[in-house]
């Protein structure tokens, strides 16, 4: 009986039992701890999806962000990107923007540093060694609202300095501050090559890590596109092998090495700032636009940001095991269609973040009702569509979903997104090539499964059918008269 009673005990202590490990909800938002492809914020799974403005929202001191944000939250955006003021545009000249929040009047502009007059001619500069207080004010004004509204702020802290036009104005040139005497070029400028401007750099990345220490609903990114300023180029997207250097449409460029260093430089200051602090927030880095393999990733960089991306930017980054995200778009034309079609696509595939450039947003259209001559688009439609792709990856358990090209049997006429925990549940954006009817062919097991499609359009869904797979391969007739749709599958 001993004997016996002994086998029992060792039987159930050899057994492993699952701990299960509670998930904080009083963190920042940080990576998700079972898939690190999604965001954790307040205790749940999240993607980011939006359509914002052009970056302006805390700089230009015309902007009604109260109202902005309001409107962003109203219509299920969760996500808006905001620029710092070290660097910003000229009116009326930005890139084919007519109303560019980005580009405000001389006397609406909210840079960190206060300007002083000089007895020279050139009247006011910058101080780069004290801090505009109602900067800062605006900035934290701005986070709480955001939080309030649970939208999530990308803080780029940098961006490229596109001409010598923008250079003139920048708070970085010498000739524009009161503290720097030697000159330097605007492609210097965010290199360790910049002399004592590297400093005041710094200076400006530890003052916003202690300011915005306290929100959780914000990332850093380090520099927009930082190959405009210093690029090379890798890669020739349209099957192409030439690399003119004009044709930024059609080529990936990468940043030079000396930019990385000095954005290098950059993540290490927020990091040790940090270590001081109470609360670790995530990096982004903005690596190039469209799809490139990236060679090497900076262990303390979480999210990995492509402009204009076409879904390979995710399939062939993603062993990084880090957010993939794309958090620029525009310049195809004012039409939902394009937009829509890209955020289903880049997201099913597995990325973790998309933003639209919506120039429905300016000065005195806050609530994004108004249209505006653009090289984009966006509006209420828009984001109304990107609402329901965002309520059809939530409604699903994301951080049990990963990319399931592999499943796929046949899919005659159509182009597949998959996600799938690999076994009872799939996420399917489907779009057509020359056809109407079709039949999908993935590879799923035995079982009976509830499939059901929706309109990416309208958002609304079919009634449910059960379908059974024989030998392991699950047939779906497809009718996709608009030439998009998505299915929810989920083995019964």
């Amino acid at each position: 009986m001993l004997v016996l009673l002994l086998a029992i005990l060792l039987s159930c202590s050899s057994k492993k039992t699952e701990i299960i490990t509670p998930i904080p909800k009083d963190r920042p938002i940080q990576l998700h701890p079972k898939n690190p492809h999604y965001f954790l914020y307040k205790g749940k799974p999240l993607a980011l999806i939006t359509s914002a403005e052009h970056y302006g929202a805390l700089i230009n001191l015309d902007f009604d962000y109260q109202k902005y944000l309001e409107a962003l939250s109203a219509e299920g955006m969760n996500y808006t990107r905001i620029f710092t003021g070290t660097y910003y545009e000229i009116q009326g000249e930005s890139f084919g923007i007519k109303k560019n929040t980005l580009a405000p009047n001389k006397d609406k502009i909210c840079t960190p540093w206060v300007t002083t007059i000089t007895n020279s001619s050139a009247g006011l500069k910058y101080d780069l060694s004290k801090w505009n207080e109602n900067y800062f004010k605006r900035l934290k004004d701005f986070m709480t609202i955001a939080a309030k509204y649970d939208i999530i702020v990308e803080v780029t802290l940098f961006s490229s300095i596109y001409r010598d036009e923008h250079w003139d104005i920048n708070p970085q040139n010498p000739k524009n501050t009161i503290n720097l005497t030697e000159s330097i070029t605007r492609f210097e400028a965010q290199t360790l090559n910049n002399g004592k401007l590297l400093s005041y750099q710094i200076d400006f990345v530890k003052k916003m890590v202690n300011e915005l220490n306290k929100y959780d609903n914000f990332f850093f990114e380090i520099q927009n596109e930082p190959w405009s300023d210093n690029g090379i180029p890798m890669y020739n997207i349209m099957n192409k092998e030439d690399l003119n250097p004009k044709d930024w449409e059609f080529k990936a460029d990468f940043a030079t090495e000396e930019v990385m260093r000095w954005q290098e430089r950059l993540v290490s200051v927020i990091k040790k700032e940090e270590r001081k602090l109470n609360k670790k927030h995530l990096i982004a880095q903005n690596y190039t636009n469209f799809k490139a393999p990236i060679p090497r990733v900076n262990e303390d960089i979480s999210i990995i940001n492509f402009h204009y991306a076409w879904p390979e930017a995710v399939s062939w980054n993603y062993h990084y095991d880090k957010i993939i995200g794309f958090d620029e778009t525009g310049f195809a034309g004012s039409g939902d269609e394009v937009y829509r079609r890209q955020a289903w696509q880049f997201m099913l595939s597995g990325g973790g973040l998309y933003n639209n450039l919506d120039y429905s947003f300016y000065i005195g259209n806050e609530d994004g009702l108004a249209e505006n001559d653009a090289p984009g688009g966006g509006g209420k439609a828009l984001r109304k569509q990107l609402k329901i792709l965002a309520d059809f990856l939530h409604s699903f358990q994301l951080q049990k979903l990963s990319p399931n090209q592999g499943c796929i049997e046949s899919s005659k006429g159509l182009i597949p997104y998959i996600l799938s925990d690999q076994n009872t549940t799939y996420a399917i954006y489907l779009r057509a090539i020359g056809i109407k009817n079709t039949i999908l062919e993935l590879t799923t097991g035995d079982g009976n499964f509830r499939a059901q499609i929706l309109d990416p359009i309208s958002g609304l869904y079919e009634p449910p059918s059960i379908i059974e797979s024989h030998k392991g391969v699950l047939k779906i007739e497809i009718e996709i008269p608009k030439g998009e749709l998505a299915l929810k599958i989920i083995k019964v």
